[in-house]
Parts: C-alpha cells; structure tokens; sequence
C-alpha cells in the first residue's frame, strides 16, 4: 500500500548562501541541501555521500561544520581523482585550469575536442574540470566505451580562472580532513557508523536498469531496495532522493512503502531542464528519510518543524 507523501515547502536557509561549489554538474542538489542541511542531527559524526557527483550536501553540511567530515565516493574513478585533487592540491588544479582557460581561446571549439580525447585517454582530473566547466548544461555524458563524449556550450567559456580558483580552494577548505574514495554504495552505506548520516542520491529510476549515457554505471532498483533494508535493519540514518516530478510529469515509482521510510515531497523551485526548453515549470522532489534518522530528528512532527 502507497504512503501520500507529505508535499512541504522548505525554508531557505540564509546561512548557505555563501557555501563553496567546485564542480558545475547537472543534477546537482545544491537547492536541495536548504530540505537536508536541517535534517542532520547535531550529533552527526560525519556526512557520507556514496554518489557523490558535486558533492554538494556534504559541502553544504561541512561548511557550517556539521559532522566532524564527510565521506565521499563514487563508482567514477575519473570524478573522484578530480575530487582528490580539490582536496590535496587546489592551487595547482586552479593553476591548470587558467593555463587551459587561456589555452582554449585561440579556436575554443577545437581546443575542447582536444582536450576531450585527451581526457579519454589519460583521464587527467585536470582535464575533467575543464571538459566540466564547458560543457553543454554541465552534464557528463559517456558513450557505449564509457568515453566522455558531451559537446561543448559554445556560448560560454566557461568559469574565468579567479573564480574558479576561489572556488576550488573555498571547497578544498570546507572539505578539510574528509575521505575521498572509489568504491560502490553498497560497501560504503554498509560501512557507515550509526552516529553518520548517510545522503544517496542514486540515478534516475528509468535509466538504472542498465548503464546509460548519464552514468558510468545503472542501479538494478530490487538490489538498491534491499541494501536500503538491510542499513534499516542495522539503524543506520540515511536520505534518499529517488523520484519526483517536474511540470506534471512523474519519473520514478516512489521507493516501497514497506521500507517504512519518511516521504517527504519538496519543492525544488524552477526546473532547469524545462527553463531550457522555453517552459516554466516546478520540480519536485522525493526525499525518503530513515526510521533511525527520523527518531534523530525527535519524530515526524519535529523533522517536519525543522524544515518549515
């Protein structure tokens, strides 16, 4: 039997208008984070991130110090050598982008191809953040070879070098003394202690039945269920973004309701996708919330309160 899930409007928090974001990439939850930012106990020993993309929660979280660190990973080895060197080596990572910000304005276009084959071949992290800052709606795409194959937005040269610089050592600052790593969900949720909270946001449901061009890798949705009730079974505190809904149009079944999960349906503002396809329209979010989480946040009545 379906639960209705609770449809809630939350509250911008002013305190995030300053967070840091290295990497521009579609999907981002940097809206989002206002809705989980709240929901993070003030116990919360660390953030873990499985799919990490932006890495945008845990940015948000460890820029007003919540959690003692974050823990993020991906299955995306390229993305995470990126994120190592945000981390460790910032100055130098913003040192190769200008050279190559610079480097590009000769023939911009061919620059980019150049720098797309080079990536492919020698997946330089340097490389991905260019390949990132310039292509089209900032969306990794991977061809049938797992090759970067997005085009670039010709309008646009992407970030200018001081402010990517800015941002790239404002992130590496706020993620001070968090683990980075190449691992799948299923190790790190199963490794997360019961004071972590954990934030999965895996792809899409529609395209995780096997790889798509979106993703390195899909999401078989029985086994993403059955990790989700075995962390239950463990206590383990966990987010979940999965389905939703933008301009009447639902994608995704919504997750078991015999999992127990809080549902909760946010309002995300203004879809991207459709403001670039000359409509207006509103996106929705899922957020499905742990029983343990739940009980961390004092009960339905007050996790709701912390975020209206």
């Amino acid at each position: 039997m379906a639960v209705t899930p609770t449809p809630l409007a939350p509250r911008r928090l002013p305190q995030l208008v300053g967070v840091p974001h290295a990497l521009p990439y579609q999907g981002s939850k940097r809206r989002l984070a206002h809705a989980i930012v709240p929901l993070l106990p003030p116990d919360t020993a660390r953030v873990v991130e499985p799919f990490a993309g932006s890495a945008a929660i845990s940015v948000a979280a460890r820029y007003l110090r919540i959690g003692g660190s974050a823990w993020i990973s991906d299955i995306n080895a390229p993305l995470m050598a990126l994120w190592r060197d945000i981390l460790d080596t910032p100055g130098a990572l913003a040192a190769a982008y200008q050279r190559m910000w610079r480097d590009q304005t000769t023939d911009p276009q061919v620059y980019f191809a150049d720098v797309r084959r080079a990536f492919n071949a020698t997946h330089e992290p340097r490389h991905l953040l260019y390949l990132l800052a310039r292509c089209v709606k900032a969306a990794v795409r991977y061809n049938r070879d797992g090759e970067f194959n997005q085009g670039a937005d010709h309008r646009r040269l992407g970030a200018r070098p001081e402010i990517m610089r800015r941002r790239l050592l404002h992130t590496s600052a706020a993620l001070a003394g968090s683990h980075v790593e190449v691992a799948g969900y299923e190790s790190v949720l199963a490794g997360a202690d019961k004071d972590d909270v954990v934030y999965l946001d895996p792809p899409y449901q529609g395209v995780s039945v096997t790889r798509d061009h979106r993703y390195v890798a899909g999401l078989p949705r029985d086994a993403f269920v059955a990790q989700l009730a075995a962390a239950i079974d463990r206590g383990t505190s966990f987010l979940v973004s999965y389905d939703g809904a933008s301009g009447g149009k639902s994608y995704g079944t919504p997750l078991p309701a015999e999992l127990g999960l809080m549902h909760l349906h946010l309002d995300a503002g203004t879809s991207s996708q459709a403001t670039l396809n000359g409509r207006v329209a509103s996106t929705i979010e899922s957020l499905y919330v742990s029983p343990a989480l739940v009980r961390r946040n004092g009960g339905r009545d007050a996790l709701i309160a912390r975020l209206t």
